[in-house]
């Protein structure tokens, strides 16, 4: 059994090392962090759903607002449990839960409490959106060069957040196994994210984002949102995901009926495999754009192979004309925030590296290094508005239109897998979970 405790211990000791150089390199001695107000909608007494600041998230997994972490080098984290009376909301006590051994916990009933608690300390940062109060308490708002370098150690996960992510794998497989089935027996998708929150035991708003369910021409709207009643799709193309003590795991499968023209299932088994020969390449060392363009050559190599593109793999891609198929980067790093942080930093201090401007989408640029965990989500989309300006520039005759009229409707093709980098290499941790 996973000694959560152990692994916990061992996170927080390095999350006070890099957090003591971040303190060290940019000047300052203390690091308050709350984990957040409520956003309440404008002209409203309705608020939306509750996510907590993300650092403070990275260091404990308490839930709710209005808490407040103080780190200082050479002691022990201080936490400010913000524990009110309320008749109105569910109170929960705080118990003996597995990580508060890492912490000096003291509890306060209102928010008025806790930031007298921290008074005002000397040469201070804060990371939080409680601004108002924060500036009051005399602390540094947000400092870019700060956050940079704590956001930079965010993308090398320890033990302890691999455990995260691979419970809630285990959570987002069930779910997905219960759209599929619900899929092939005629289900809208309605009643197949229905399927799937039932199959996690999850409400909608516990899930790390809104699920994507788009059946036939809609998997081609890369982040459709709708829930339409129309049953008996030819094709799914679900993106769902779950989240175990704030870090998600990240999802994407596409299933053809029996009944979807024969030509787009093809293409659908193709990508499958393309998805997982992309995966056998990740290895430290590897710079992610790499990873990305050898997505780009493989998807041309297949569209080249059913007949949609009449070019090499290389020239489709120098001269652009798999970019309208597959509009997206290959993949994005995964943790505490689905689309995790510094994926386009070139070093701690915040210096940014670009994508390139023939990959303008890319969500990562680092060099891949071990203890990384990302996305590997190759996509092939029929997407009229992209594809229209090929019908009539130079190119126009590079493309079998009418092969892709007949598939449009059909919509689109992603396959997504979460893998964490290891020093010799890669370890899917969907595929023991999600076979297909």
């Amino acid at each position: 059994m996973t000694n959560l405790s152990s692994l916990f211990h061992t996170h927080i000791a390095e999350r006070q090392r890099t957090t003591d150089e971040a303190l060290a390199e940019t000047g300052f001695d203390t690091l308050v962090i709350s984990s957040g107000k409520v956003y309440t909608h404008f002209a409203d007494d309705q608020d939306a759903p509750f996510h907590p600041t993300p650092h403070f998230a990275h260091w404990c997994p308490m839930a709710g607002p209005h808490h407040i972490l103080v780190i200082r080098p050479g002691q022990r984290p201080r936490l400010i449990r913000y524990a009110p009376e309320d008749f109105w909301y569910e109170q929960l006590p705080l118990g003996n839960p597995f990580w508060a051994a890492e912490f000096d916990i003291e509890e306060v009933g209102t928010v008025e409490d806790a930031w007298k608690r921290l008074g005002t300390p000397a040469r201070a940062a804060y990371i939080g959106n409680e601004t108002d109060r924060a500036e009051t308490a005399n602390l540094e708002l947000n400092p870019v060069g700060l956050t940079a370098r704590l956001d930079w150690h965010r993308t090398n996960k320890s033990a302890y957040e691999v455990q995260n992510i691979e419970e809630a794998t285990v959570l987002a497989a069930r779910g997905h196994l219960a759209a599929k089935a619900a899929f092939l027996a005629g289900a809208s998708e309605l009643e197949i994210h229905y399927a799937y929150i039932q199959a996690v035991g999850i409400v909608d708003h516990e899930m790390p984002y809104g699920s994507i369910v788009a059946l036939n021409e809609k998997g081609a709207t890369l982040h459709y949102e709708g829930k339409r009643t129309l049953k008996n799709g030819s094709v799914m193309l679900i993106d769902a995901g779950a989240q175990v003590r704030g870090y998600a795991a990240d999802i994407t499968r596409t299933v053809a009926a029996p009944h979807c023209d024969s030509r787009f299932a093809d293409l659908v088994d193709g990508m499958v495999k393309l998805e997982l020969q992309l995966c056998d390449i990740v290895k430290p060392g590897l710079p992610y754009g790499d990873l990305h363009h050898q997505g780009h050559l493989a998807i041309a190599g297949l569209l080249r192979d059913h007949g949609i593109l009449k070019a090499t793999p290389e020239e489709a891609v120098e001269k652009g004309l798999s970019r309208p198929f597959f509009p997206h980067g290959l993949g994005h790093h995964l943790g505490i925030q689905v689309h995790d942080v510094a994926g386009r930093q070139g070093a701690p201090d915040g210096t940014m590296a670009p994508p390139p401007p023939q990959h303008p989408t890319l969500r990562t640029t680092r060099t891949i290094e071990a203890g990384q965990v990302f996305t590997v989500e190759p996509g092939l989309y029929f997407i009229p508005m992209l594809l229209r300006p090929f019908r009539e520039n130079e190119h126009k005759d590079r493309f079998d239109w009418k092969l892709i009229d007949e598939l449009t409707p059909c919509g689109g093709i992603r396959i997504e897998d979460n893998l964490l980098v290891t020093t010799g290499g890669h370890r899917n941790l969907t595929r023991p979970h999600l076979p297909n």
